[in-house]
């Protein structure tokens, strides 16, 4: 089993409802068990200024799916939840980025290890510190340092503590805990 990070994102459709929702389908992949996910957080979009604010997170998994089947598996999720690859740093109803997996460095047409531009985006660097304080990006450094670099660092906002453990993970198992269906956004 390896460990990997999962960015989550998406500012259409009830986006902060959709990341919850796909959180619980990261633990549903195969082979794949997710540890923990941080709090939701609203930023503002980058590139393309006329669209609705993001909710981002991070999530922390264990999987034996190696580097390209995981990014395959993140594409069909996004797939299955009406993501349309159009117009770039459009809208969109979710993305997820494979930041992280292990300490792997992996360039090819198909998955970047670590995610290129993830040193730079404090939308992707606040929710990964919360999850995992000590984490060193291979080629870049401390995530906390790099974050410190940003000058839009604090830009990201806390919108809802979600802190999935495995309290929270059995409860969801249960049909209890996590339902977001509740959430307004």
């Amino acid at each position: 089993m390896s460990l990997a990070f999962v960015a989550l994102g998406g500012n259409l459709e009830r986006p902060a409802a959709r990341l919850l929702k796909a959180m619980g389908e990261l633990d549903d992949l195969q082979q794949t068990r997710l540890l923990r996910a941080s709090s939701l957080y609203r930023t503002a979009p980058v590139g393309y200024a006329g669209q609705p604010d993001f909710v981002n997170a991070v999530a922390l998994i264990d999987t034996a799916l190696p580097p390209r089947a995981l990014m395959a598996a993140l594409l069909a999720c996004e797939a299955r939840h009406g993501r349309v690859r159009g117009q770039h740093n459009g809208p969109r109803t979710l993305d997820l980025d494979l930041l992280l997996y292990q300490d792997r460095v992996l360039e090819d047409s198909f998955v970047t290890l670590p995610h290129p531009r993830m040193h730079v985006r404090p939308f992707v660097l606040v929710p990964l510190l919360e999850i995992a304080p000590d984490c060193v990006i291979p080629g870049h450094g401390e995530a906390r340092v790099l974050l410190a670099a940003c000058p839009d660092r604090d830009d990201a906002k806390r919108i809802e503590r979600v802190a999935f453990d495995w309290g929270l993970h059995t409860l969801r198992r249960m049909g209890k805990g996590l339902i977001a269906s509740a959430l307004p956004l």
